[in-house]
């Protein structure tokens, strides 16, 4: 067991240079990896110990950054695409869709482009309409790219090693607001793979699948439902492409509820996606209807106080479950603390 505590950021920083020690082939590109900021300070090592040679900042071109990415791959590279916010890859689409998911279908499978881009997503004070947006359903939808949402410091080195030594082009969408969250991290490299859910707590009631940021709130959540003689199950998924059914269908076959929070819009979302597997293949299980948790219908608002509300968290999270078993309890919504703008990052 490691018991080393280190946050979000930390394990992403680690990973990152553990990966370009093991291969030479590793480099790190995007706009802002090497600023002093270093991408919430996951880039800063990187650069201290490779320099501007492997760890090179670029202009805002997102598509043509991708092309660079996907021909950089085909000869031999592993290279790290950085999207300080996951909206710019709005830019690369056409790249990323048509291209990287594409190839190693397009050619039988005799070559591939193995890229990785990481794309920062979700809330933060002062983030606004166009650079607050989660967009995994719209990746998520396409063959050919794995995508994941790590929502800890474990799974995040795990999955970005794993993602530097497998063929297929991998979306990681890290959510800002997990970058100072610490947890047990082994030092040494590991990987973990694709496809594999995470139990993160036990529970008999209900089954909480949560994505992201959502996971940490949904712990948050268990521990007051708890008090209150619920006992919520929490799924991770991970990997939203390929996904774990197989974890999900059992969970809500024991509990016979689903709740499913994800950190974007409602309509053709992922929460959608979960819902509907287990409508297709579990609906006998189901004690009721099945709950989402998602974003309020509009673009989120700049305004901190109009913030808190377009978010779910943790009370939301409580509030609908208290709803789904028919209780008559009503957990109070806590004011936001009136913190000082810090600008956009």
């Amino acid at each position: 067991m490691a018991s080393r505590m280190i946050s979000y950021a930390q394990a992403i920083s680690e990973a990152t240079v553990q990966a370009m020690e093991a291969d030479p082939n590793v480099f790190v590109f995007g706009l802002g990896v090497d600023d002093f900021k270093g991408i919430f300070n996951t880039t800063r090592e990187a650069f201290a110990k490779f320099g501007s040679s492997r760890v090179v900042g670029t202009p805002a071109s997102e598509n043509a950054l991708t092309g660079i990415a996907i021909g950089a791959a085909l000869n031999g590279k592993r290279p790290i695409l950085v999207h300080a916010r996951n909206d710019f890859m709005f830019l690369a689409l056409d790249q990323m869709l048509n291209n990287a998911a594409k190839w190693k279908y397009s050619y039988a499978g005799q070559s591939s482009v193995p890229i990785v881009v990481r794309g920062i997503i979700g809330k933060g004070w002062g983030q606004g309409p166009t650079h607050s947006q989660s967009i995994q359903s719209i990746f998520a939808h396409f063959p050919g790219l794995y995508v994941a949402m790590p929502s800890g410091a474990y799974v995040a080195k795990g999955l970005l090693i794993k993602s530097l030594q497998i063929d297929t082009p991998v979306v990681l969408l890290e959510h800002r607001a997990l970058y100072d969250l610490k947890e047990a991290v082994p030092e040494k490299s590991y990987t973990l793979d694709f496809g594999k859910a995470r139990v993160v707590r036990l529970g008999r009631d209900i089954t909480i699948v949560a994505t992201s940021f959502m996971v940490p709130e949904a712990v948050k959540a268990a521990d007051i439902l708890q008090s209150q003689g619920i006992d919520p199950e929490i799924i991770d998924p991970v990997s939203l492409n390929p996904l774990d059914e197989e974890t999900i269908l059992n969970s809500v076959a024991k509990t016979g509820r689903l709740l499913c929070a994800d950190t974007s819009w409602r309509r053709c979302g992922f929460a959608a996606e979960v819902a509907a597997i287990v409508a297709e293949k579990s609906f006998g299980s189901l004690k009721g209807p099945v709950k989402r948790i998602t974003l309020a219908d509009c673009p989120c608002p700049v305004s901190q106080k109009l913030e808190a509300e377009f978010y779910p968290s943790f009370q939301t999270i409580v509030n609908s479950v208290y709803a789904m078993l028919d209780r008559k309890e009503k957990f109070q919504m806590e004011s936001p603390k009136a913190d000082v703008f810090i600008g956009p990052y």
